[in-house]
Order: C-alpha cells, then sequence, then structure tokens
C-alpha cells in the first residue's frame, strides 16, 4: 500500500508530508555519519529503502512517534487530535521511506501526576476531595469501575482509540516509574541536579524558585505528590532527603516509583529515556517545549522534532478543557458525525484555531465527503496523497463515499418528519434503485447521523414563517414548473434549473434571497442544500405537497 511512494512523497505539499521529510533528515543526522548519510541518501533515491536499512544497522531502530495524555479529566477531542495527527505524520514518514524504517507511536498518559483539580464534570466530587494531591492512579474511581481514576480514564481513552483502530502502543507514566524504565535517567537526573536547577530557576518566579526542586516526592505516609524543597542528595544511594508533611525529614530513592518529576523535566525525562523522535503540541505549550528541550540536553538526550498547532475553541471561543468539561466530547461528535468526519476536521489547518462544536459537525462530514469523491476520481498519476482523504484512512480511503450529502440528509429528515432510519431509506432506494443500507453503509451511518443532530440541534430551532407576496407568486410559480416536469422526474439539475428560473422571473436579485426564502418557509430553517437534490430525493409530490402547505399555513415545527 505504501510501496512506490517516495518519489512522489518527496514532493507532496500537505503537512502531514512536510513534517515526514523534516523527521527524516533528524533520523539521518543523529544517527548516521557523514559518510553513511551520503550512502542512505543515494540508496534512498534508488528507492532501495529495505537495502539503506540492511546496510545501516542504526536505521533499524524504530523511529518514535509519541503523543501525551493528561489522565486527571475524562477525555474529550483534543486528547483524540494529539493521537490522530502525530498518526497522519506516520503514514507520510512510512510512504517517504516506503516502509522500509520501522516506528512506534507511543500514547504516554500521565497517570502518575498529583490530582491538583477535580474535573466539574464527574460524580461523587467529596470522595474525590479526600484523595487530592495523590497520584491520579491512587486516587478512587468516582464511577466505581476501575481500580483508580487513572485508570478509568485510560480505559477511556484506550476504548476510542482502538474503536478508531489506531495503530498504538500505550504506556503508563505510572508504570515506568514503578517497573523501573525510567531508573537511569532518573538517576542522571539527581546526578545532574544543579544543571536542571540552571535551567528551571530563571523560568519560576522569586516565591517558586526558592523551593523548586525537579523532584517531586510521594510521601510515604500519605501517598501525597508533595511539591516541597529537596534538602539533600546521595548520589552514592540515589536519594533525596526531603521535609515530609508533618515536618520530619524523609530519605526516599529516586528510583522505584517513591518520587515523580516536574512536569517539564519530566517530559525531558521521558523523551530520553524513550528515545522520542516526534511529538506534537498545542502553541500554548512553545516555551515550555524549549525549556524541556534544554533539559532533555542535560540528561543526554536529544529533544523530539516538534509540531505546534492551534488550540480548538468551544462555542464561547474559550479553550477546551477537560476540567472544564467544554466544547465537544469524543461520544458526542460520534452521536452525530462520522469518525472520518472528525479525522478530517483534526487533518484540516493544524495551526490555525478552530471552534470545536457542534455546528461545526454537519459542514465538517460534507467537506470529507467532497475531498473522498475527489480522491476516488480516475487518475493515471496514482493515489492522490496530498488529498486529506488519504490522510484520514492512513493510506486506503474507501472505494466510494456517500451519494447524499450529510446537510441534504438532515432536510430529508426535517421535510419527512423522519424518526427512523427505515422511513429514510424509503426515500433513498426510490431516488437510488438498488441501493441498502449494505451497498451504501456510509450513507447508512450518516442516516442516524442525521436524525440524531436533527433532533438535538435542529427541530428545537425550527421556526416557519409565511412567504410575502413576491415569495408567494415565486412559489406558485415554482409549483407549476414540477407539475410540468415528467412524472417520477429524479433529475436533479433539471428541477434546480426550474428553481433558478421561478427565482429570475420573481426578481430575486441575487438569487440567494430566493433560496433562503424558500428553506425558510418550507424547512423553517435559513439554510440548506441544493434545492433540486432535496427535491429530487424528497419527490416531486412530496415537494409539492409541502409548498401548498407552506402557503396555506399549516407548517409548524
Amino acid at each position: 500500500m505504501l510501496q512506490g511512494l517516495s518519489h512522489r512523497a518527496r514532493e507532496a505539499r500537505s503537512w502531514p508530508f512536510e513534517q515526514a521529510r523534516l523527521l527524516l533528515s533528524r533520523v539521518l543526522r543523529l544517527r548516521l555519519s557523514d559518510a553513511e548519510r551520503d550512502l542512505a541518501a543515494s540508496l534512498f533515491v534508488e528507492g532501495k529503502f529495505l537495502e539503506a536499512v540492511a546496510t545501516l544497522p542504526a536505521l533499524a531502530q524504530p523511529v518514535v512517534f509519541q503523543c501525551g495524555y493528561g489522565a486527571s479529566g475524562l477525555p474529550h477531542i483534543g486528547t483524540f487530535g494529539e493521537v490522530a495527527r502525530p498518526t497522519m505524520v506516520r503514514t507520510a514518514f512510512r510512504a517517504l521511506t516506503e516502509d522500509a524504517l520501522p516506528t512506534r507511536l507511543i500514547v504516554v498518559s500521565d497517570d502518575m501526576d498529583g490530582f491538583r483539580k477535580i474535573p466539574d464534570n464527574v460524580p461523587n466530587r467529596a470522595m474525590l476531595e479526600e484523595d487530592r494531591d495523590k497520584p491520579v492512579t491512587s486516587v478512587r474511581d468516582p464511577f466505581g469501575e476501575h481500580e483508580s481514576f487513572g485508570a478509568h480514564n485510560n480505559a477511556r481513552l484506550r476504548a476510542f482509540l482502538d474503536g478508531f483502530a489506531f495503530d498504538y502502543e500505550f504506556f503508563s507514566a505510572t508504570d515506568g516509574y514503578k517497573s523501573g524504565r525510567f531508573d537511569p535517567t532518573l538517576l542522571k537526573a539527581l546526578e545532574r541536579f544543579d544543571a536542571i536547577q540552571a535551567v528551571m530557576l530563571p523560568t519560576l518566579g522569586e516565591e517558586r524558585r526558592a523551593t523548586y526542586s525537579p523532584f517531586l516526592p510521594i510521601s510515604p505516609k500519605s501517598g501525597k505528590v508533595l511539591q516541597v524543597p529537596t534538602l539533600e542528595r546521595h548520589l552514592d544511594r540515589g536519594t533525596i532527603v526531603f521535609a515530609d508533611e508533618d515536618g520530619t525529614l524523609t530519605e526516599l530513592p529516586v528510583t522505584g516509583g517513591h518520587v515523580k518529576m516536574q512536569w517539564r523535566p519530566d517530559w525531558a525525562m521521558r523523551w530520553t529515556a524513550l528515545g522520542v523522535d516526534y511529538e506534537m503540541s498545542g502553541k500554548d505549550l512553545i516555551d515550555s517545549v524549549k525549556v524541556s528541550n534544554k533539559v532533555a540536553r542535560v540528561l543526554g538526550g536529544e529533544p523530539p522534532e516538534a509540531f505546534h498547532y492551534e488550540l480548538f475553541m468551544d462555542e464561547q471561543n474559550q479553550k477546551i478543557s477537560k476540567s472544564k468539561g467544554n466544547g465537544l466530547t469524543i461520544e458526542e461528535w460520534l452521536r452525530y458525525g462520522a469518525p472520518e468526519s472528525l479525522a478530517y476536521y483534526m487533518f484540516q489547518s493544524p495551526k490555525s484555531a478552530k471552534r470545536l462544536y457542534f455546528d461545526v459537525i454537519p459542514k465538517a462530514t460534507d467537506e470529507y465527503l467532497q475531498q473522498l469523491d475527489a480522491f476516488n476520481r480516475p487518475s493515471t498519476d496514482g493515489p492522490a496523497i496530498d488529498n486529506p482523504a488519504w490522510h484520514v484512512h492512513r493510506a486506503d480511503p474507501p472505494a466510494k463515499g456517500s451519494p447524499v450529502t450529510f446537510s441534504l440528509m438532515l432536510n430529508l429528515v426535517s421535510a419527512a418528519n423522519a424518526s427512523s432510519k427505515e422511513i429514510l431509506w424509503g426515500f433513498i432506494s426510490r431516488y437510488i434503485p438498488g441501493a441498502t443500507p449494505q451497498s451504501e453503509p456510509l450513507l447508512d451511518r450518516m442516516a442516524g447521523y442525521a436524525i440524531n443532530y436533527y433532533e438535538d440541534f435542529v427541530r428545537p430551532t425550527k421556526q416557519f414563517r409565511a412567504p410575502d407576496e413576491r415569495e408567494r407568486a415565486a412559489m406558485l410559480d415554482l409549483a407549476a414548473r414540477l407539475r410540468a416536469l415528467p412524472a417520477g422526474c429524479q433529475d436533479a439539475e433539471l428541477i434546480q434549473n426550474e428553481v433558478y428560473e421561478a427565482g429570475k422571473v420573481a426578481g430575486f436579485e441575487p438569487l440567494r434571497g430566493w433560496f433562503t426564502a424558500l428553506y425558510e418557509v418550507l424547512l423553517g430553517q435559513s439554510q440548506g442544500p441544493r434545492f433540486g437534490s432535496f427535491a429530487a430525493i424528497f419527490g416531486i409530490d412530496r415537494t409539492l405537497a409541502l409548498i401548498d402547505q407552506a402557503l396555506a399555513g399549516e407548517l409548524t415545527a
């Protein structure tokens, strides 16, 4: 699937390919000598990627993509984007190297962080208050389903990622600390404590500098993650000494899960311990990435290739937050739109801020369908690897999309007062002879999404109005034109032409006002799909009945 694309990937303009080329440059720069890089470049140009990997063993080590998840709150769509976007870069990288260089995507849950703030959207808040400041994997699950709140949130995250068939490795920070996976790097951090402090202290306020330590001990008495000064360091024993909450001087090893690191040194420690080559983060973390880069170099590591994306905003233009629970949840998007449309929304303009609220779903769905149709048009140039559908489907888009747009489906639900997919299929099967839910699975899913979206967002806001005299005359003219069409006409373009003519004759200039009137009078809303397409699938007879009802004032929300 990814073979034979390297020559095109070198010229592709979409942002995942731009990132893939930067990442490949990093891998060659860090792993190979000058002579080895020249050899690799010559073999790559000839398409001999497997030979390059066999000849240069350093290229056989996996290229590591990483993304993080803050397990102190429930997953939201921004969390999904943190996995979807690196996956797109990973797919582009695999195409660029013809899948010869092994890759890994590690999803790290920061589930050893201290539980500082209780999310607004969880039950049993009093119980959570009792567990405040403990590692998230030591906080009791307010839902009563898992051994901890961290485990609950991790399960929620993994269930969705698995449902979308992401290829990833889940990694718990708690396991990383307790299993010893991080121990060598933690001991190096202890050894280079002063150098880390030299990086961190200038970034802090005066009061914070006085007590800051890159190590956060976990109190053996209360189980809380403590933000206290490190009073002594013993390199020979690999320990630190601090004052516990009751003032008792306590000595703990920095290994074995007895401490965790402050978040920016923790980030750098993780990059170094796991050999991370690529990680994305939000624009709000640019300064933090710069600091963590310096700490990573102190630890003897090389910071990963970075990409900074803009943040998602809710309907009030506020940053989406796990703790606030604002914006959309993963489950909410999937009630109203296909996962493909969500991935498409993540692909589009990652460096531009975008609203992430319910009203973006129909547009994102229809744009995705347009791109999928464009990808599947016959071409002699091979797959259109810059097309968003190629990235959304990880280089393997389906051969067909949907013959009906989501916006048209919404209006069909509205006009037909459809409460089930079976009602919609009664119209669809007449419009597309032979179509069934089995032959058009995406269309069938969209029918369900449209019913949900209509019931929750369109129906409550529908407001029909009476036509004015010019609009009434134009609708009577349109009705006459539709009656003059051949019986059973389903030619959307022919119907659309008659709609245009009725509007022109009535003097609508521009015609947008005519279409707005049709939607407001007939459908109770200000926008809709191409009216010809709507009438073709709804049926001429039913469209005429709709016009008659509107002119008689019989339509209500």
